[in-house]
This record gives structure tokens, sequence and C-alpha cells, in this order.
């Protein structure tokens, strides 16, 4: 099992950066694809971002396409999502999520073992 630790969340004005991190417990982790997920007030939990369990593939949702960067330390047991250029819209709570598959997925319902989130304000 490898349950996710968000941290790295806070305020950040239009057009900054923010990097969060996603720390596990647990054995393997590069055995694990990990995802990021965010969740904005009266939303629907959307996609942001995922890679497999050697960092080689990454995908990413539209909103976020060429902005923000999903990587990994293996030797660190951590992932991390680097965020630039933010936007108002991109306030919301993230969230890490894991799945014991080295394939990475975009689907919610792909992932297993869910953080309890971080919040990222975006002021304008």
């Amino acid at each position: 099992q490898v349950q996710p630790v968000e941290s790295g969340g806070g305020l950040v004005q239009a057009g900054g950066s923010l990097r969060l991190s996603c720390a596990t417990s647990g054995r393997s982790f590069s055995s694990y694809a990990m995802g990021w997920f965010r969740q904005a007030p009266g939303k629907e939990r959307e996609f942001v971002a995922a890679i497999s369990g050697s960092g080689g593939t990454t995908y990413y949702g539209n909103s976020v396409k060429g902005r923000f960067t999903i990587s990994r330390d293996n030797a660190k047991n951590t992932a991390y999502l680097q965020m630039s250029s933010l936007k108002p819209e991109d306030t919301a709570i993230y969230y890490c999520a894991s799945r014991p598959n080295v394939v990475a997925f975009t689907t919610r319902d792909a992932y297993y073992y869910w953080g309890q989130g971080t919040q990222v304000t975006v002021s304008s």
C-alpha cells in the first residue's frame, strides 16, 4: 500500500508558481503510478496529471497542459506537481492518488489510495 500525503499548497497570485509534493509510505514506490486530481467548490473532481511508475510516461488534463509538470523521485518515494502561470480558475483542493500498477491512467476510478488534499488558492 502506498498512501499519499500532499503538501505545498497555499495562496499565490495569478501568474505565480507553486510546487506540490506527494510523499508516500510503503514499499515499491516505483511499482505505483501516481496521479493528481483537483476539486473546486461545487465542481466534480477532475484529472490534472498522471505519471507512470518509471516516470517515463506522463499525461495532463487539457486545462493545465503546458503550465503544469508532473514528476517523481523514486529514491525519495515522492511525486511532484510543478504549477506555473497559475490562474484563478486553478483554485481547488489538489489530491494525490496512487494505483498499484506502473501504468498511469487519467480516470479517478483507476486509483486506489488517496491523500487528504492540499488547498491551492490563486488570487487575481
